[in-house]
């Protein structure tokens, strides 16, 4: 059974190169990966926030939260 894998991002620069790296460096084999744009899909920032998720671009894997660089802090984007 694959791991859920889900990649928080806003659409900026920051965040599609982030997109794209872990794309790369995640084993499909092993990882099942679910890119959520927040600036389409609004209505999952309460997801991200309860995950814990305070900037994006951010990783979440089994409840732990993997902020990667920063793009842009979540409250940007309510």
């Amino acid at each position: 059974m694959k791991t859920k894998a889900i990649f928080y991002h806003a659409g900026c620069p920051v965040c599609v190169s982030a997109e794209q790296g872990i794309s790369a460096a995640l084993d499909t084999q092993r990882f099942d990966v679910e890119v959520v744009h927040l600036g389409e899909t609004s209505n999952r920032l309460g997801e991200a926030e309860n995950a814990g998720v305070k900037s994006v671009p951010a990783l979440v894997i089994e409840g732990q939260v993997y902020h990667i660089n920063h793009g842009a802090d979540l409250s940007a984007l309510k």
